[in-house]
């Protein structure tokens, strides 16, 4: 049996060299799923879109699903697109394996948590203070920032010109007014005199209007392995519902094991998987 894509509905065409197209997953032409196939211009270079791949139930295990993922990959070819990404729910474990065994990488996920009632009083560790970060301080934490989102990117798969785009563009839109960009919580924990840790919160996050963001949480080197981590998250959830902000996200690269296991243990859960291949 041959499975082939049919498409389902007419091509949408976009700005920027921007496309789109439902397929129908055909069995010897009868329809036995369907996937969308999608294209935009991201930083110079046009990404393609892998989406809604769904087969039949009857027609689950037999292979198809790999060969739909095939044959929108090689959609993707014919547009131009360099790279190809996907996006996996949180425990869609049969769609994670399938994406490995098509040599997809996780580049991210992001996770989120329900909050509940702000605290009364946030115990912090002795000698411990938090306090706003100021504007002299500012300029010098912006550039270390980008410098580690920089970094982050490359390893995930980026070209440093790219990941270096991506990161001029983010915090230029994000931090438009610096510490008093409105719904922006930058918080400096500090202990003895010394900058312990900051932790960037955005109280209106990229995903929903009721969603709150953590942006970054760093503690810096000679502070790191102490706990100081999960007391920045604490008081990012803390400020978050003293706001009357309902959940928190977050996305968290797949190479940082150990900030994986601080948001699993403060009870955050994945939402999404985010992996991509190269198209050769």
């Amino acid at each position: 049996m041959t499975t082939t894509l049919r498409p389902k509905e007419p091509e949408e065409r976009g700005p920027d060299a921007a496309r789109r197209r439902r397929y129908a997953v055909c069995v010897n032409s009868r329809e036995a799923g369907e996937v969308v196939v999608g294209a935009k211009r991201s930083l110079g270079a046009l990404v393609g879109e892998v989406g809604e791949l769904r087969i039949d139930e009857a027609d689950r295990r037999r292979g198809r699903g790999t060969v739909a993922a095939l044959a929108a990959e090689e959609v993707l070819r014919q547009w131009g697109c360099e790279r190809v990404e996907i996006k996996v729910p949180g425990g869609a474990e049969p769609a994670l394996r399938l994406a490995s065994a098509l040599g997809y990488t996780e580049m991210a996920r992001h996770m989120a948590k329900r909050l509940g009632r702000a605290p009364q009083h946030l115990p912090l560790p002795d000698g411990m203070t938090v306090r706003p970060m100021g504007d002299d301080e500012y300029p010098a934490w912006l550039e270390e920032q980008k410098a580690g989102y920089i970094r982050d990117w490359v390893e995930a798969g980026l070209s440093p010109e790219r990941a270096r785009a991506k990161a001029e563009q983010g915090y230029r839109d994000l931090l438009a007014d610096g510490p008093r960009t409105p719904g922006t919580v930058l918080r400096v924990l500090s202990g003895d005199g010394a900058r312990v840790g900051v932790v960037w919160v955005g109280l209106r996050g990229p995903l929903r209007p009721e969603q709150a963001w953590v942006y970054d949480v760093e503690v810096g080197p000679g502070f790191r392995g102490r706990g100081h981590g999960r007391t920045l998250m604490r008081i990012a959830e803390a400020e978050c519902a003293a706001a009357a902000v309902a959940e928190l996200g977050l996305n968290v690269f797949a190479a940082n094991a150990p900030a994986k296991r601080l948001y699993e243990s403060l009870g955050f859960t994945i939402t999404d998987h985010y992996l991509a291949k190269p198209l050769l």
